[in-house]
């Protein structure tokens, strides 16, 4: 019995404890954001608090501080690998990776003392895994200046982090530590939902929150149709009981919304496109930037609510769906790399907006755009949400890199690949793709000029690699990963964001004077490559003008020229 009484005692005074912890969001009345110490130490307090709480130290980041990550369960049990073992859902929770966007913060500081103090029960099976703030060195950056059109807090973080980077840009290409420490967390936590939270501008409208979830066509199969048939569903039919009108996210820019829009593509550059590639159900909550604050963080509070909820009751099935998908994604033979929007498909949903119009600029004299809240209406429009596979390549038996492309096999390492080093000098027959014309951005992005519109011709070798260079079989569930970054056609490809740009500038040269008598003796005992230069000649006027062009025609098409210029240095063995 005095063991009972002393349990009961120090439940009700960790209870109380919670209770008395208050975040700055409720002591401003509404109107604060903690900085990035605050945020730590008041989460360090809930640790020490509750025995449902773990705060862990993970990855450093640009800043030089580490991410956190914040696990809340029932039973205590933080470790991972246990938690899947005893079958219960994790659901990754990531907030400012914008800090400017500051929703998420505290909406989780709120969920979590609430879980502690028992004003709501985190269900059994559900674990949460928190990154408190994901861009430590935007929190730090801190001004009321940033986001000049957003309507509270008082005062916030900057978007770009420590280098200036967009976080929400670095997912696949991880030029920062922040998203290296992130991948790590994630694949140490494999998700089975994951929410990134953030702050939307655009259009106004009377919605408060919005979402965007993962592209259904492009996750495909059993997990496309679910998630748009059930998963989103759902989610709008939870936060309508909560007293929210949830939309999707408004992807409508410089003009106005009342006639539909595309929905937003999430490439694996962002946080949802590159959850999406190890099989998670993803989705970015987007509260409305005119809203007030306390609206706001209330939404955001709500949305993850309904999370837990649909994920609590549809436990087994997600799980279910997602083994299923892992497992159908290590035995597919192709892969769709690149997309296009399909605008004959569609769904409707129920918009709610505000008049736009045009009245003078007090700035030009010139028409712009303003809408009247004195005018809200209420409209069904088309959200085109279909995007159609426009490249599909086959899967090869596996994919060797040579071990000199350590920047790339540094990444896959990071990300779990199955892969392994040749074990000595290994003679292997291989599909090779030449890179034959390409585009680059004339401005930098992200600290990258990015390759896009790549053509290709392939080619079957016989290539001598060496002791120590990476085989990598295409049997695992990182297929999809695989496919999407080392084909160099995929959109966010490691060749798109510059990390095999070595091969596109030739090393070995000549001096044309002397190469001139040389080419002409290669000539005369190369008759097929005669003709050929006398049929470019004849077909292009340009070239036959041009004694330069006709020189280096010679010399690409000799055994002078270097193998190694165009050549893409992922090989794939089909057999």
């Amino acid at each position: 019995m005095r063991h009972f009484f002393l349990i009961f005692f120090l439940l009700v005074s960790f209870i109380a404890g919670a209770q008395k912890l208050t975040t700055r969001f409720e002591q401003s009345n509404s109107t604060q954001t903690p900085d990035y110490f605050e945020i730590i130490d008041w989460w360090k307090k809930l640790d020490l608090q509750s025995g449902k709480i773990k705060m862990l130290t993970m990855g450093i980041t640009d800043a030089g501080y580490p991410l956190h990550l914040v696990v809340v369960s029932n039973n205590g049990d933080y470790n991972f690998s246990n938690i899947r073992k005893n079958n219960k859902r994790i659901i990754l929770i990531n907030n400012g990776i914008h800090p400017g966007e500051p929703d998420g913060i505290d909406a989780s500081m709120l969920l979590a003392r609430d879980i502690v103090a028992g004003k709501y029960k985190i269900p059994d099976n559900i674990v949460l895994a928190i990154i408190p703030v994901y861009n430590i060195g935007g929190c730090l950056n801190r001004s009321a200046n940033y986001r000049v059109d957003q309507n509270g807090p008082e005062e916030f973080g900057f978007r770009g982090n420590s280098q200036n980077l967009d976080l929400n840009r670095d997912f696949i290409k991880c030029d920062s530590r922040d998203a290296r420490a992130f991948t790590e967390i994630f694949h140490l936590t494999d998700p089975d939902v994951f929410v990134d939270n953030h702050v939307s501008n655009g259009a106004d409208y009377q919605h408060v929150m919005t979402l965007l979830t993962t592209q259904n066509s492009k996750l495909g199969g059993t997990m496309g149709e679910y998630i748009s048939k059930e998963f989103e569903p759902a989610l709008y039919s939870l936060m309508k009981t909560k007293g929210f009108d949830l939309i999707p996210y408004v992807n409508s820019f410089g003009d106005t919304p009342e006639n539909g829009w595309p929905e937003y593509w999430d490439s694996p550059r962002y946080a949802s496109g590159y959850a999406a590639l190890w099989h998670t159900f993803s989705f970015v909550p987007e509260s409305h930037m005119l809203k007030p604050y306390d609206q706001r963080v209330k939404a955001t509070y709500a949305l993850m609510q309904s999370f837990i909820e649909f994920t609590k009751k549809n436990s087994e099935q997600i799980k279910s769906i997602r083994n299923q998908t892992k497992k159908s994604v290590e035995t597919a033979n192709e892969f769709p790399v690149s997309w296009s929007l399909n605008r004959s498909q569609f769904k409707e949903v129920m918009y709610k907006g505000y008049e736009a119009g045009r009245k003078p600029s007090e700035i030009s004299g010139l028409p712009r755009l303003f809408y009247d809240r004195n005018k809200p209406f209420e409209k069904k429009v088309k959200i085109y949400n279909h995007f159609a596979p426009k490249t599909i390549i086959k899967k090869p038996k596996a994919y060797v890199i040579p071990q000199g492309w350590w920047k790339v096999i540094e990444l896959l390492k990071l990300n779990k690949v199955q892969m392994s080093q040749l074990k000595k000098d290994t003679i292997i027959e291989a599909e090779v793709y030449k890179i034959e014309d390409y585009k680059t951005t004339p401005r930098q992005y992200e600290m990258h000029h990015l390759n896009s519109d790549v053509k290709t011709t392939t080619t079957m070798q016989t290539i001598r690699f060496l002791k120590g260079d990476w085989y990598i079989p295409m049997n695992q569930p990182a297929n999809r990963f695989l496919m999407e970054t080392l084909e160099p056609q995929a959109e966010d490809s490691y060749f798109a964001w510059n990390y095999f740009d070595a091969i596109l500038g030739q090393k070995e040269g000549y001096s044309a004077y002397v190469f001139e008598d040389i080419a002409a003796g290669y000539l005369k005992n190369n008759t097929e490559l005669k003709v050929k230069l006398e049929q470019r000649k004849q077909s292009d006027t340009a070239f036959a003008g041009n004694a330069r062009a006709q020189l280096n025609f010679v010399y690409q098409n000799s055994s002078w020229y270097e193998p190694a210029h165009m050549r893409y240095p992922v090989y794939r063995i089909l057999k």
